[in-house]
């Protein structure tokens, strides 16, 4: 089968990991396939060698001075169409900006709807809401996006849970996890940078709380690439951060060949976004049987279960970290890993070949 897999950059957000994972396990089960992606500013490949199977297009797109989100939203929309020609049965995207850049292009394609979100950007507005109602067939990666989906636009999409590369994050060098504890100390990782959706400034309230008993844990930000303009929120955060005395380690992001020790190492992984799709990051963690503190979300609680502690509140967030390096958190490190590794990458491209398969894509086209 001839498969093209969509996305909107190179950098390391939770799409794009997904994209090229599913695209290399695709390819391994023989499939031909290519990924299209916008590069960002001078970028001309992704944030980590792919695969030699996978074909990679990216579409240059160079940066505009003084572009505001909504420009830059139609811009992207605008050249990822005018270059997008693929060579494929099934053209799948796994983001508003490409699947409306197939859909300019009159292509039939095929949408993971990964979360929904709320915006007041009338050009987000549009890209979002378009790229759930018009594709030809949609997914999720859990059934709680799945019902938030059907409930809200009145279209039913089915559900194929995440894969994730469980033994590369268990498989995490004792020499790498050194260097970051030679670097760090004991710390407290959060991955995807420092926006709204990660509860960013809840995290630092409920880590003022946890240093009170444990003076020397430090509060680390990983990653963080965004096409959103989080300005005003980093600036409510730093305020935060200044009243509160603390000073954070913001790494930006982090190398892939870097990231699974890092991982490894935290003492914990504050795992506390108020929307997630599925929670890719939390499932890594496990993989290297790493605790992860989680927002009390229903997608959370539907993938994850018992293998991670629940929290809702900066204080509640506080006495779970507090459990953890206690200790006494009552969690199975063990079950973790296996319920990471019982999601594989190889059965995530196994029900999408059942899926495509029941897409009418080459017809329509």
């Amino acid at each position: 089968m001839r498969i093209a897999q969509l996305t909107y950059s190179t950098k390391p957000r939770g799409g794009v990991v997904h994209t090229l994972a599913l695209a290399e396990a695709l390819a391994a089960r023989g499939h031909d396939v290519e990924v299209w992606t916008l590069g960002r500013g001078d970028d001309t490949a992704f944030f980590r060698p792919v695969d030699p199977r996978v074909r990679v297009r990216v579409v240059p797109f160079p940066p505009r001075d003084g572009e505001g989100v909504g420009e830059r939203i139609e811009r992207s929309i605008e050249l990822m169409a005018a270059a997008l020609d693929p060579d494929a049965e099934i053209v799948h995207a796994q983001d508003c900006i490409s699947a409306n850049a197939a859909l300019r292009r009159g292509i039939p394609v095929v949408r993971t709807i990964h979360h929904l979100d709320t915006f007041t950007t009338p050009q987000l507005v549009a890209c979002h809401d378009r790229a759930v109602v018009e594709p030809v067939a949609r997914l999720c990666v859990s059934r709680a996006v799945a019902r938030e989906v059907e409930r809200d636009y009145g279209v039913r999409p089915e559900v194929i849970a995440n894969g994730v590369d469980a033994e590369r994050f268990a498989a995490a060098a004792d020499d790498d996890r050194a260097q970051w504890r030679s670097q760090l100390g004991a710390y407290v990782l959060a991955l995807g940078g420092i926006e709204p959706r990660k509860g960013s400034i809840d995290l630092l309230e409920a880590y003022a709380l946890t240093r009170e008993t444990h003076p020397d844990l430090r509060l680390v930000f990983g990653g963080g690439e965004t096409l959103f303009d989080y300005r005003d929120y980093r600036a409510r955060f730093e305020a935060r951060a200044v009243e509160l005395g603390i000073r954070p380690i913001i790494l930006g992001p982090v190398d892939d060949a870097a990231l699974p020790a890092l991982v490894a190492e935290a003492r914990a992984l504050a795992f506390v976004s108020t929307k997630e799709g599925f929670g890719l990051a939390a499932m890594e963690a496990l993989a290297a049987a790493t605790p992860v503190v989680a927002r009390d979300l229903p997608v959370i609680r539907e993938v994850f279960g018992d293998a991670v502690l629940y929290a809702s509140t900066p204080s509640e967030i506080a006495a779970r970290l507090d459990a953890v390096l206690r200790g006494r958190a009552s969690i199975d490190a063990a079950a973790g890993v296996e319920l990471a590794r019982a999601h594989t990458w190889d059965r995530a491209a196994r029900a999408h070949e059942e899926f495509y398969a029941r897409v009418p894509l080459a017809s329509a086209r």
